[in-house]
């Protein structure tokens, strides 16, 4: 008898090798109605790739063997070079060659909607394996920075939009693609940037040609300390550093053009709750070349561009880990039976599903409507919605993710809660759920950029025009819409910042789904989330919801059955 001991049974086949674009019905309508041009086979492709067993190895070996700085080699002379695991280098592959970095600055002539198209192979990505894309979002947004500096931005800015990865620690010129990444923060300041302490002096030296542009402008030596500098094996940086002028914005590669390295010392590599394939340094600065980007003094104002788009990433990133963490609970509970049936139909567990399948698919319309505000520059409505849309998306998609994954690795109880294999991954997305929340801006600070943008003239003007397709269609996002012109244009006070940015979410959320989603997932989303019927957790929706058809839409292997209860 002892041998029965380890049959095994009534346990779910993991989610592999599936195709994670073709799966996600919510996310291919968001992109029908804000891109309706975007060619799809390649994002079919990627995903494809992205749920494969071997990809999904990758990805979990490059978190369990972090990243190892090595400040010094054998024979004492330093190094600062920091050393990760194979599967990592195939992540990153993945991840440029897809063109997640720069090549949507460049594919403008190429693509109908190449942020849009970025975006959602961007999500996909997540899925697979956040922390790696941290490198990848941050030369997204710094690479139309350097159009400040045109003599830098012509020598880096086609290999930053390459599809090729190339980690070796050498000259620019001699590599075929290149990464980027920032250093804003320091440890006596955190958000307030104004405080950094990091000093910029013009180095007398003569400064050579520095690329085959010609000069890059003045030489400058750079002396302070950043408390973080993420993925610090990139090929440059942006750094804010204090000018006779006042804060500045710098460029300060990790290899001066003379092919010496910098004088960029990694103290130490952060140890974090989650991102654990990623490095997370903190640096010090000894007489380290930089050169100027933009104009002196205005360091401030050019931080605030790369930070508009690094939070479209923040909240793309937790859109995709939340529907990582819902397919995962819907493939656990649509396997495993407890009391005589799958756990999926069961009531209760039918009622969390949805409830999380409706907050998943809103924070989807949202965050692809956020990204097709890049893809217009030029239109004043667009322009207005980004400015709203950019802190609102960030602070309340990021905000609902911690709550979303916790309710999901409930759904696989033990299972979800261990670090080990498949069910594993929920363990690791909920690990990773707060950075996107804490990164480029918490909560208050996103508040707070909300006001700001409501401040500017057209702000409420263009949110109304923006949920007015919806207007009529539910009494309760007509009671919300109405109330929201005012308090953007003068009545909300910081105190009410939040509740703001969180009725704008809602309002807008609403609309979209409205637009894209069928009604049963609009009705449900306005009868919760606008009309009060919902608890203070998730699995409270009204007895009336139509279950069924908002968990069929969520299922991500669209063969799945899932009958009526």
């Amino acid at each position: 008898m002892a041998e029965f001991t380890h049959d095994v049974f009534n346990q779910p086949q993991p989610l592999v090798g599936y195709n994670l674009f073709e799966g996600n019905l919510p996310l291919r309508d968001a992109l029908k109605f804000n891109a309706p041009a975007l060619e799809t086979a390649s994002l079919s492709g990627l995903g494809e790739t992205l749920g494969s067993a071997q990809m999904q190895t990758h990805a979990r070996l490059a978190n369990v063997h972090a990243p190892q700085l090595h400040s010094h080699d054998r024979f004492g002379r330093r190094i600062d070079e920091v050393q990760f695991h194979p599967s990592y280098h195939v992540l990153m592959a993945a991840a440029t060659g897809a063109g997640l970095h720069g090549t949507a600055w460049s594919d403008a002539g190429a693509c109908a909607s190449p942020h849009v198209r970025r975006a959602a192979a961007f999500m996909l990505f997540t899925e697979l394996e956040p922390s790696i894309l941290c490198p990848i979002s941050m030369t997204y947004a710094v690479a139309p920075a350097l159009r400040g500096n045109a003599a830098l931005h012509a020598d880096w800015g086609p290999k930053l939009a390459s599809r090729a990865y190339d980690p070796a620690m050498k000259l620019w010129r001699d590599k075929a693609g290149l990464t980027m990444g920032m250093g804003m923060t320091e440890k006596q300041g955190g958000s307030d940037v104004r405080a950094n302490t990091t000093q910029a002096v013009l180095d007398p030296r003569p400064a050579p040609a520095a690329g085959a542009s010609g000069a890059w402008g003045p030489r400058y030596s750079l002396t302070g300390h950043k408390w973080f500098l993420s993925a610090p094996m990139c090929d440059a940086f942006l750094v804010l550093a204090q000018t006779r002028a006042g804060l500045s914005c710098f460029f300060l590669p990790r290899i001066l053009p003379d092919g010496s390295v910098n004088a960029i010392r990694i103290q130490r590599l952060k140890d974090k709750l989650g991102n654990q394939a990623n490095a997370s340094s903190e640096v010090e600065l000894h007489d380290a070349a930089a050169w100027l980007v933009g104009a002196e003094g205005r360091g401030v104002s050019q931080i605030l561009e790369m930070g508009t788009m690094t939070r479209l990433d923040c909240a793309l990133g937790s859109t995709g880990l939340m529907r990582q963490a819902l397919s995962i609970a819907l493939n656990h509970t649509s396997q495993r039976e407890a009391f005589g049936k799958r756990l999926l139909d069961h009531p209760l567990m039918r009622n969390v599903l949805a409830d999380m399948a409706l907050e998943s698919e809103a924070a989807t319309a949202l965050a692809i409507r956020l990204a097709r505000t890049f893809d217009r520059p030029g239109d004043p409505q667009e322009a207005a919605m980004g400015r709203l849309l950019t802190p609102v998306a960030k602070f309340w998609i990021c905000k609902r993710g911690s709550a979303f994954a916790q309710e999901a690795m409930e759904c696989l109880g033990g299972n979800g809660y261990v670090e080990e294999g498949g069910e594993g991954i929920m363990a690791r997305i909920y690990r990773e759920m707060p950075v996107n929340s804490i990164w480029e801006g918490a909560g208050n600070i996103m508040a707070l950029d909300l006001l700001r943008a409501c401040r500017k003239a057209g702000a409420s003007a263009a949110l109304t025009l923006e949920l007015a397709p919806a207007m009529g269609a539910n009494a309760a996002l007509d009671r919300v819409a109405a109330a929201l012109p005012a308090r953007i244009d003068g009545t909300a006070t910081e105190g009410q910042a939040r509740r703001l940015a969180q009725d704008v979410a809602l309002a807008v959320q609403a609309a979209l789904l409205y637009q894209t989603a069928p009604a049963a997932v609009f009705s449900a989303f306005c009868d919760s989330r606008l009309d009060g019927n919902w608890g203070q957790s998730f699995g409270t929706l009204d007895d009336a919801t139509d279950f069924d058809t908002i968990i069929e839409r969520a299922m991500p292997r669209q063969e799945t059955s899932c009958p009526p209860n």
